[in-house]
């Protein structure tokens, strides 16, 4: 498998719009806070959520996405778990999500895109942010609208750990971050 920097330098040269790339390094922030907590390979798992995206911009429709991406990682050498979990990310490829990086990157893709439009509109960001932040937000289904609550708890309900908790890693991992992700200091 290849390092995190030819991964960073990879998901740089497919992803060019900051909006996207944030969500990247959201992704793959809560990955490895999740890796680190589980025991698991860690540059694995951030590699995973880096670039389970990397081809979004190029092919958005679900004909293509996340399939050209995929292939591409594929032809580099990338492992099976991580092109599985690539392939399980998205509900409508029908890729069955039956390893846990699978399950994480799912459970962590839609809540770290929810939980950055969260921070977006909070005058502190992330800093402080509890999930009960979150859970309120996420009963106004005009707030980040494009966010799927079904998968979001879903998610959390496949790696069987409670919502709330799950929400609280996500934040954590993403706080470990907050700087790369725009929200100013990483303290």
């Amino acid at each position: 498998m290849t390092n995190y920097q030819d991964a960073l330098d990879l998901f740089h040269e497919w992803t060019l719009t900051d909006s996207l790339r944030r969500h990247g390094y959201a992704v793959e922030a809560a990955m490895g806070y999740y890796a680190k907590k589980l025991g698991e390979d860690e540059e694995k798992w951030r590699i995973t959520g880096l670039l389970h995206d990397m081809d979004y911009e190029r092919h958005q429709t679900m004909e293509e996405h996340p399939y050209v991406g995929v292939k591409y990682l594929k032809e580099k050498g990338y492992p099976e778990d991580v092109l599985d979990a690539i392939l399980g990310h998205a509900n409508h490829t029908g890729h069955a999500r039956e390893t846990l990086m699978a399950k994480v990157l799912f459970a962590v893709d839609e809540l770290a895109g929810f939980i950055t439009a969260v921070g977006y509109v909070r005058p502190t960001g992330l800093e402080g942010m509890k999930p009960r932040s979150v859970v309120k937000k996420l009963k106004n289904k005009q707030f980040a609208a494009a966010v799927s609550r079904e998968d979001v708890r879903a998610g959390a309900e496949d790696l069987g750990i409670e919502f709330n908790e799950h929400i609280a890693h996500v934040i954590a991992g993403m706080q470990a971050d907050a700087t790369r992700l725009g929200f100013g200091s990483s303290d």
